[in-house]
């Protein structure tokens, strides 16, 4: 498995999303991440999104060196839910570049995935860059960051 720095990795998806979270769990391993998938750990059509959204932007929260990917048919339900934590900055993945884009500027930490829009390719291309890409770290973004903890703190 790869240390890198100890990065945690947490993996949620409701009914909707577990098809696409089982795969990328699988690509996970096989790039040999280390990663801990707090569910759904099977299909179950009754689920709520909220459950798995809420635990993985709860532990991202919790742990400073992690990120977190969850998964709903829109991509939605779980982001709404995912920023509702201070610390977090999740975003629904539509391309690369744009996840490119999250992590560099913004130091996005959790994706969110579309299960019913999204392809497995894009999927896959998407997760990669979000797990390589750095944050810039440039004084323009950490001065928008920090603006973004006032927020967070007055609500």
């Amino acid at each position: 498995m790869r240390d890198l720095n100890k990065l945690k990795i947490y993996l949620g998806a409701d009914h909707r999303g577990y098809r696409l979270k089982e795969k990328i769990s699988q690509w996970l391993f096989e790039w040999g991440y280390s990663f801990f998938d707090v569910g759904a750990q099977n299909l179950d059509f009754k689920d709520d999104y909220t459950r798995y959204a809420s635990e993985v932007a709860s532990l991202v929260t919790d742990n400073k060196n992690s990120k977190g990917i969850i998964l709903c048919g829109s991509g939605v339900g779980v982001e709404v839910v995912a920023n509702k934590f201070d610390g977090v900055r999740a975003s629904i993945g539509k391309t690369a570049e744009q996840i490119k884009a999250g992590r560099n500027d913004d130091d996005m930490n959790i994706l969110v995935i579309a299960a019913d829009y999204t392809k497995e390719s894009e999927a896959k291309e998407m997760l990669k860059v979000f797990l390589e890409a750095k944050f810039a770290g440039k004084a323009r973004h950490k001065r928008r960051l920090k603006e973004i903890e006032k927020i967070e703190a007055n609500n």
